[in-house]
């Protein structure tokens, strides 16, 4: 469901980053972007609120592969009442780093690509956030011949590439594991 008010979101973005910059110490500046101006040039994100950061504690919100700028995007969709399916309508950035993270994910996407098809065995990523996981199943999705599905849980979901006809191996007869006891008795 699309964000119903535009002027009601930026004011409450807004409102969460001045406190942000006020109480927390941050020297940081933004512009709020909301509609058709905010929509992602490169399809990866449905976004309809788009917050640009700037200023001198900018390195601060991009450490730690910007675990700070994700946390911002979360707080922000909370703010705005958004279901976790929705969280894509709303995007931070700084630094045009995410559109330095989509160019290495399609770099990514294509090493896995190229090593599913001359092993023919699954590729997994390591685990990522919910919006990287779109964008490599998005770029993947132009490889006729490979299927990407997410697997795990959590902060441990990843992406994995398989070839398209690809089915796991049937178990053994007999082949039963029995646990063994390493311990003293």
């Amino acid at each position: 469901m699309p964000i119903e008010n535009y002027q009601i979101a930026v004011e409450k973005i807004d409102a969460l980053l001045k406190t942000l910059t006020g109480l927390g110490g941050l020297r940081l500046k933004y512009r709020i972007t909301a509609g058709a101006g905010a929509a992602d040039p490169n399809k990866f994100e449905s976004r309809e609120v788009y917050v640009e950061l700037a200023g001198p504690d900018i390195h601060l919100v991009l450490e730690h592969n910007a675990e700070l700028l994700r946390s911002l995007e979360h707080v922000a969709a909370k703010a705005l009442r958004l279901e976790p399916e929705e969280h894509d309508l709303v995007s931070f950035d700084a630094q045009g780093y995410k559109a330095m993270r989509a160019v290495e994910l399609r770099l990514a996407a294509d090493t896995a690509a190229e090593q599913v098809r001359r092993t023919s065995q699954p590729y997994n990523f390591a685990p990522m956030n919910s919006r990287e996981r779109r964008m490599l199943h998005l770029v993947l999705r132009n490889y006729e011949d490979l299927r990407s599905e997410s697997s795990g849980e959590g902060m441990r979901r990843y992406v994995v590439v398989y070839p398209k006809s690809w089915q796991p191996q049937a178990a053994q007869p007999g082949g039963v594991a029995r646990a063994r006891s390493f311990g003293r008795g």
